[in-house]
């Protein structure tokens, strides 16, 4: 290769164009490196307008150049963000006009779990910091939803608890919208499915639903990855119709749960959320309207007895008759010869003015046509008065209504306050077991390690062991002799019994201290 950067004159090396050099690297890298997989962390990413991906892959020495098509990059499952891990498939190829090298980037996957929890732990602090998470943009759920919406699976076990637990509780009418609940058309499809739900006419042949579902049954994290997107974030913050995300078991957290109205533990407590049981509220109506009943029974009870009262403060009604009486006795003696003179004296007025008979019937006449006049309008003045009391009435009942209404509301709100109070407790409550239970757990494992380390067992296995006699330890060859049988334990809980059937040698001396036992053993030696 050296020859071909030599210009001695006569050389017989051929020379290349520049074209031809770079096409010739170009096949050369490509025959070489015709696909491969890399593993790198994401650097720089870059989305200009013509819908292309460029990126860089790099590890703590190198960095390799990445681009992404604009077709396959619309088919990606993994997103490239700065920062995570992956591993990215594709081809290496060469780029003739900067002189450089690049990777053809066809598929990019995370490296591992921990790669889609830092990515899920960046994406969810991103969304955060746009106030999509915050409290106060959640709205209250109705308290008896008309239609309920539910997003989820068709096929799945999903959907038949969630309908028989409403069917349980409160049968309502249910629209359900098929989607992949996994998979790479998972997110898409649910956030098309919020969007139509929110785009229905209330007024149009399909009602609109009042409280939407979207519901998944448990699975791992890259089994829930399609509701950790941002479309499908974006789409339930921006729901207009209350939410409730049931993705997963209990222990299963998705960034939609943070985004949606009310978050369930499970599809069967979203179907418990959404409605009130039936049985209860029917309960609660009649018990509501026997107080009402009992209210009434006791208001009229008080003005009876208030009535009671005051008539007693009125006194006797017959003292104020007995002197009337009295008098009407006196006079009723007088009353009877008087009344025949008058009526003599009244016929003789009459036999002696024959012109006043006929006068008299025509009073008759005239008298009589009264009463026939008010005999007719007697009716209509009863109807009247019926229809009074009526209106009367109906008054009575929507005042009665009215209250009845207002006490069912306010218990409605009481259960919501309540209810809600419940569940922030228990996220607290959940958190800081979470938060309180690692540290303690690390700390014990520590505790455990010391002591196995400080045991005597550790000491064992490094190849001392420990001899009993009756009397407990034995730790000198003297208390040994003295002793008829004695134990010795080793490591991993092995025991022999011994004796001391052999004298016992006296110790020899160190030979540092120059005595001579040392210059006997360093005869022995010679």
């Amino acid at each position: 290769m050296m020859e071909l950067f030599e210009d001695a004159p006569g050389s017989n090396a051929h020379e290349f164009t520049v074209s031809e050099l770079s096409g010739a690297v170009k096949r050369t890298l490509e025959g070489e490196f015709g696909r491969v997989r890399v593993r790198g962390e994401i650097g720089r990413v870059s989305r200009p307008s013509s819908g292309h991906l460029y990126f860089d892959l790099k590890d703590d020495r190198s960095v390799i150049a990445a681009v992404t098509w604009k077709g396959q990059a619309a088919r990606l499952s993994t997103r490239p963000e700065e920062g995570i891990e992956v591993i990215a498939t594709g081809r290496l190829t060469t780029f003739p006009g900067q002189s450089k090298y690049q990777l053809i980037v066809d598929e990019i996957e995370p490296a591992g779990a921990g790669a889609l929890m830092m990515m899920l732990e960046k994406r969810r602090k991103a969304l955060a910091a746009e106030g999509l998470f915050d409290e106060a943009r959640k709205r209250p759920l109705p308290f008896l939803p008309r239609v309920i919406g539910v997003v989820t699976s068709p096929s799945g076990a999903v959907i038949r608890d969630i309908l028989h637990r409403l069917r349980d509780r409160f049968p309502t009418r249910v629209l359900i919208w098929p989607v992949a609940v996994q998979g790479e058309g998972c997110a898409p499809q649910v956030t098309a499915a919020i969007q139509g739900f929110n785009a229905l006419d209330p007024a149009g042949p399909i009602p609109r639903p009042d409280l939407i579902i979207v519901a998944r049954g448990g699975g791992s994290l890259e089994d829930l990855w399609g509701f950790n997107e941002e479309t499908v974030v974006r789409a339930a913050a921006a729901s207009r119709i209350p939410l409730i995300s049931a993705v997963g078991h209990e222990t299963d957290t998705t960034l939609i749960d943070f985004a949606s109205d009310r978050r369930a533990p499970t599809p069967t407590a979203a179907a418990e959320i959404a409605v009130p049981v039936r049985a209860e509220l029917a309960a609660r109506l009649g018990e509501s309207g026997i107080r009402m009943i009992r209210a009434a029974r006791s208001r009229h009870d008080r003005h009876r007895q208030r009535l009671t009262d005051l008539a007693r403060a009125l006194g006797r009604p017959q003292a104020l008759t007995d002197p009337a009486r009295q008098r009407f006795d006196l006079f009723a003696e007088r009353l009877e010869p008087a009344l025949r003179a008058f009526v003599r004296s009244r016929r003789d007025r009459l036999n002696a003015l024959p012109l006043s008979l006929s006068a008299l019937r025509s009073g008759l006449r005239g008298r009589r046509e009264r009463l026939e006049d008010q005999a007719r309008r007697l009716p209509l003045c009863a109807e009247r008065q019926q229809a009074r009391q009526r209106e009367r009435l109906a008054g009575l009942s929507e005042r009665l209504d009215r209250a009845r209404q207002r006490t069912l509301a306010q218990a409605q709100r009481d259960i919501a306050r309540e209810s809600d109070r419940i569940s922030a407790l228990t996220r607290r409550l959940i958190a800081a077991g979470a938060r309180l239970l690692p540290p303690r757990r690390e700390r014990l494992e520590r505790i455990d390690r010391l002591r196995q380390t400080l045991g005597y067992n550790e000491t064992l296995r490094r190849g001392y062991a420990i001899v009993r006699g009756p009397q407990g330890l034995i730790t000198s060859a003297a208390q040994a002799m003295q002793t008829p049988r004695f134990e010795i334990e080793f490591a991993n809980d092995d025991r022999m019994q011994a004796r001391p059937d052999a004298p016992a040698k006296p110790p020899r001396k160190d030979p540092k201290d120059g005595s001579e036992g040392q210059g006997k053993d360093q005869k022995s030696l010679f």
